[in-house]
């Protein structure tokens, strides 16, 4: 799970890896529009863009397991962070 005790330095490098390794663009509830995806990441969240649940591929994302995510549809839903203070 993220961990609200880092620098800005180290989310700036989780925010890259997260994005790096992202495959929002991949499932069936993205919406093209500029975004980059990543939504699982506290400092980006829900996207801006995608209103309707589709389908999920957040179960097989790497970063969920690199990251030991418990959410899916964080597009919709929000970050780990933001479903996890629900």
């Amino acid at each position: 799970m993220e961990n609200e005790d880092v620098s800005s330095e180290d989310m700036e490098k989780k925010k890259e890896m997260v994005l790096s390794m992202c495959t929002c663009s991949d499932c069936p509830s993205w919406a093209e529009c500029g975004e980059k995806g990543g939504f699982c990441f506290q400092t980006i969240g829900k996207s801006d863009c995608i209103e309707t649940e589709m389908g999920c591929i957040c179960g097989t994302c790497p970063v969920k397991e690199k990251m030991r995510l418990r959410h899916v549809y964080f597009c919709t839903r929000g970050s780990e962070k933001e479903q996890s203070d629900m």
